[in-house]
């Protein structure tokens, strides 16, 4: 029987584990995407917080589908209830330390309070209410909080 000499194999190298990660590089906008004062800006004055050119309402306070000039999907952001919450808020701050001084210092009867906090309050409500939504708007715009598009959901809307 003949002889032969040993064969030499190496030891297979260590196999590391191998890390999945995600691709977090952010795909630019079609759009521009402005500062966060100057997206809060816009939106409080009605305007589209991308590009300022165009109106951000369709009526009082529904949301454009997109800007008829830059196409950004503003109708895709949910505002829902931040608008409402911030206007008490703004609304409580002013009427309720003016009631409160008018009452130290004159102490008017009810219906002097009645006639005129109630229809300040409704103006100031009703006048503070879309320019807020449209900065809330504005500022979920600048932070990316697009919802949804319709067509990736498989609806026409």
């Amino acid at each position: 029987m003949p002889h032969t000499a040993p064969i030499a194999v190496a030891a297979p190298a260590p196999v590391l584990p191998v890390r999945w990660q995600p691709d977090r590089t952010m795909p630019s906008p079609k759009w521009p995407l402005p500062g966060m004062p100057q997206a809060l800006l816009r939106g409080f004055k009605g305007a589209c917080p991308s590009c300022g050119k165009s109106h951000i309402f369709n009526g009082y306070l529904r949301v454009v589908k997109e800007c008829t000039n830059c196409g950004a999907p503003l109708g895709s952001i949910r505002a829902d209830d931040v608008p409402p919450y911030a206007t008490i808020f703004v609304v409580g701050h002013i009427v309720v330390p003016l009631m409160l001084v008018l009452e130290k210092t004159e102490a008017p009867p009810l219906w002097v309070h009645t006639v005129l906090w109630v229809p300040l309050t409704l103006v100031l409500t009703l006048g503070l209410l879309r320019p807020i939504k449209g900065a809330v708007v504005g500022l979920m715009f600048q932070l990316g909080m697009l919802g949804a598009q319709p067509e990736s959901l498989g609806g026409d809307a």
